[in-house]
């Protein structure tokens, strides 16, 4: 098995593409041990020290490092757990519950829909191409709520991304939306 890695826009994140699906669908991310209780792999990683943060995508890991660790150290043993666990063909989630980021749950209106669409097909796929991903939490008085996960959480471009991006976009194809905020 042959995994790769890719740098992400924060430099304490990296990407790791064991080249097989990871979760296939959906996302989960992980800010402790205790909070990856449904995921082996997950709770492995957390066992290195120097590990803040774990992210699992399509086809992705995305590992946060604490400032007092360096990518050198870190990197093989992150490289062997990943490796190990996919080799002995263990569950990455015990349970197949992500994050639930699917469109529509029948009673959202029509301007949370289109949201959520632009959000599902223009701007979580790019985003993913960095280790992240950008989930819709709320809209209220012309304000969309986004929480940033991954490589986007803490990434020092991630406000640009919001501000410049994100919500002009939104703004451009649907007029009521006025600002976009992130949420933690």
């Amino acid at each position: 098995m042959f995994i790769q890695t890719e740098q992400t826009p924060n430099p304490a994140t990296l990407k790791f593409l064991p080249g097989r699906d990871v979760l296939g669908r959906g996302t989960a991310d992980f800010t402790s041990r205790e909070d990856a209780a449904r995921s082996p792999l997950a709770q492995r990683l957390f066992e290195i020290d120097g590990i803040a943060g774990v992210f699992l995508g399509a086809d992705f890991v995305t590992i946060t490092k604490t400032d007092a660790k360096d990518w050198f150290l870190l990197k093989p043993s992150i490289l062997g757990v990943i490796m190990e666990h996919f080799t002995a063909d263990r569950p990455v989630l015990l349970s197949d519950a992500g994050d639930g980021h699917a469109a529509g749950s029948g009673d959202d209106d029509e301007i949370v829909e289109q949201i959520k669409e632009l959000l599902d097909t223009r701007v979580r796929p790019s985003v993913a191409q960095d280790g992240g991903d950008i989930t819709f939490q709320g809209f209220d008085k012309g304000v969309v709520y986004l929480a940033m996960k991954g490589a986007c959480s803490g990434c020092p471009s991630s406000t640009a991304t919001l501000k410049h991006g994100i919500e002009n976009m939104l703004r451009h194809y649907i007029p009521e939306v006025v600002e976009v905020r992130a949420v933690q």
